[in-house]
């Protein structure tokens, strides 16, 4: 079954990042407009071809709210994580009626300027780092919500997904972000189910772009069968460069976002992130009509979806079994 696909323009940004993010219009006559703070990361190179923002804009549309016309967009983009806290300063500084943050650590650097300006995160992860209740609550106390696409037993799916890609894999290669808020959990789930399958797990911590070459030479040295690449805001960015690595190495990565696939790598299996946004922008809209933060559960996706990329496979030589090709819910070829 496929999943919904949202209009696809090619846009710049990510559960981060952003080109050309349209600023506020010029001087407005009578009453004002409602602003939307987006607060992103990313370079224009990292984010090409990304179209959250387009997704997100898409959902408000299609609830009758238009941009110019019922709201305006104010933007701030920082190219790295260590300058969101900035960012996130100018933009509460323009004073907008609801900041909508892309990801977790764009959230949190908003989270940690203002505790009463409302927060909508359209790719939201790890609750407990965002100063919420529990890793399982869904009612905010705070000021803070959105669409969480991290679920749990995911990095274990994930693990059994690589072995069946190569049957009698016995060393997966893990790639992350530690610096990522959403690197823990993850971490710890996948090293669970490594020890129950007697899997050896081989880490690399990828903080930097430098950092992913290595990563992979290293996986080659140490004989890594697959390589699973969790899910961080950075790694998504470095998407292009993360496939041209594994792809030199010749080896067959899992991934949890379909972005991944779609520039090059092997399999991905979890949430649609263009739905997360499209979703995401329900909740702006019922925040800018009066709904509180608190009446706006924190969303977890029930729809898990599995990307193939065929033309990756046959580049490394692998046969996909026609079993895992009936459940995929995209086959790219």
């Amino acid at each position: 079954m496929r999943v919904n696909q949202f209009k696809r323009r090619e846009f710049i940004v990510l559960f981060t990042g952003a080109v050309a993010w349209p600023s506020i219009a010029g001087a407005q006559t009578g009453k004002k407009r409602p602003i939307i703070g987006m607060l992103v990361q990313g370079t224009p190179i990292q984010s090409k071809g990304l179209r959250f923002r387009q997704a997100f804009l898409d959902g408000l549309r299609e609830l009758g709210y238009i941009e110019g016309r019922d709201f305006d967009i104010i933007t701030r983009v920082a190219p790295f994580t260590s300058e969101l806290p900035k960012a996130a300063e100018q933009l509460i500084q323009s004073s907008p009626d609801v900041i909508f943050a892309a990801a977790s650590a764009n959230a949190l650097a908003a989270r940690q300027i203002t505790s009463t300006l409302p927060i909508v995160v359209g790719a939201l992860g790890n609750l407990g780092s965002l100063g919420l209740a529990a890793s399982d609550a869904r009612r905010p106390t705070g000021n803070l919500t959105g669409i969480m696409p991290y679920v749990q037993g995911l990095p274990a799916k994930q693990l059994e997904l690589a072995r069946e890609i190569v049957p009698g894999s016995r060393i997966i290669g893990i790639v992350t972000d530690a610096s990522d808020i959403k690197a823990t959990p993850q971490w710890d789930e996948i090293n669970a189910a490594a020890a129950k399958l007697e899997i050896t797990i081989v880490g690399g911590d990828a903080r930097r772009p430098e950092d992913i070459d290595a990563t992979f030479r290293r996986f080659s040295l140490e004989q890594v069968d697959v390589a699973i690449v969790l899910q961080a805001n950075s790694l998504l960015l470095d998407r292009t460069r993360i496939a041209a690595a594994a792809a030199a190495n010749r080896l067959a990565t899992v991934y949890g976002y379909r972005e991944h696939v779609e520039t090059g790598g092997l399999i991905s299996y979890g949430v649609n992130l263009d739905y997360c946004f499209h979703r995401a922008a329900t909740y702006v809209y019922k925040i800018l009509r009066g709904t509180p933060v608190s009446d706006l559960p924190i969303e977890f996706p029930t729809k898990l979806e599995l990307i193939i990329n065929l033309r990756t496979a046959k580049a490394l030589g692998l046969e996909i079994s026609p079993m895992l090709l009936v459940r995929a819910d995209e086959v790219i070829e």
